[in-house]
Parts: C-alpha cells; structure tokens; sequence
C-alpha cells in the first residue's frame, strides 16, 4: 500500500472510500510510531485534514475537522462540498489523531466543476456564509476568478505572489487569527 496518492491513481481508475480509510490508518500508524520515539503522545501531533481528488466531472473530498471545500460548478454557482467540522466547545475541532477513530467525511459530488476551492479554519469566516449555510460567493470569486484567466498551468507566481500579500493583509488579519491555507484550482 502507497500513501502517495498519485502513485495510486497512476495505478488505479479511481480513488474509493476504502483507499482514504487506509491511507488515514497508515498516517495515524505513522503519527504513533514518531510520538512513541519522542516520548509524547500522538494527540501532541493533532491535525485536520482535507483532501480533494477531481478530474473535473466527478469529485471526491474526505474530511477530518474545520476548514472545507467548496466547488462552482459549470452551471456557475458555488456549493460547499464539505463543511467545517467543530467541536462540542468553542475553537474545537476534530482531528486525525482522535481515538478510537477519526470522523472521516468522505463525500462525492457527481457535477463537473470549474473551480475548486479548499481552506484551513483560519479563511472559514471569509469563504463562507454561517448564518446561511452556503459559501460567500463574493471571496471566492476573488480569489480564484483570476486563476481561471491565467495563462499558467501550474502555479501562477504573480497570482501567488498577490494572494499572499491578500492573505496577510491589515483586512484580512483583522477577521481572523488562525492559519490561512487556501488551496485554489481552476479547470479551463
């Protein structure tokens, strides 16, 4: 078994809900295994986790935690594909490392979509809408219209150079203090 997910799908059609339970499981075996040679437990290495395999039709996310995904589709509206997961306190969450087992989501959206945007619990406020239960279109298109323009097939640096001069913003760091890990890929 391979935790290289592109090793994988080098291999494999698709990705299937058991490949994500096992590459959780070989995470968690190897978080274990370096927490026992530190001497520290393996809550100490707590992490959320988002995962996102497309191929422009068809979308498979698993998801441990806050953070989320969200997707426009080709009829041009934005759906969360996944949505934060919080803990029973304020600022929790869950984590990979919970025991007995992590509360994996794993979930497939069947549309072709054009943009696909993923962020950590430090953009949540900025990418979506609570009080609605949807995703704030006017941020996502923000951030990642200009991708869909680029002449870039990979990585933009003038896009990324700009994103982050965005994300660490007066704006932007008056609305959160947590991390800022935003992921952003256009179909074209």
């Amino acid at each position: 078994m391979t935790l290289n997910m592109r090793a994988h799908l080098n291999k494999s059609a698709w990705v299937t809900d058991e490949n994500f339970w096992e590459w959780v499981d070989a995470s968690r075996d190897v978080i274990t295994h370096v927490a026992e040679r530190r001497e520290v437990t393996r809550r100490d290495f707590a992490a959320t986790l988002i995962s996102v395999v497309s191929d422009g039709n068809d979308t498979i996310i698993a998801h441990i935690g806050d953070g989320s995904v969200v997707a426009k589709s080709e009829t041009g509206g934005w759906q969360a594909l996944s949505w934060p997961s919080h803990g029973e306190y304020a600022s929790t969450t869950y984590f990979i490392t919970d025991d007995p087992k992590p509360r994996l989501q794993i979930t497939r959206f069947n549309e072709p979509v054009t943009r696909l945007v993923a962020f950590t619990d430090g953009l949540e406020r900025l990418a979506l809408d609570f009080a609605n239960g949807v995703p704030f279109e006017p941020f996502l298109e923000a951030v990642s219209a200009p991708l869909a323009k680029s002449q870039y097939s990979a990585r933009d640096p003038d896009l990324s150079r700009a994103l982050r001069e965005f994300l660490n913003s007066a704006r932007v760091n008056e609305r959160t203090d947590d991390d800022k890990t935003l992921l952003v890929a256009a179909l074209r």
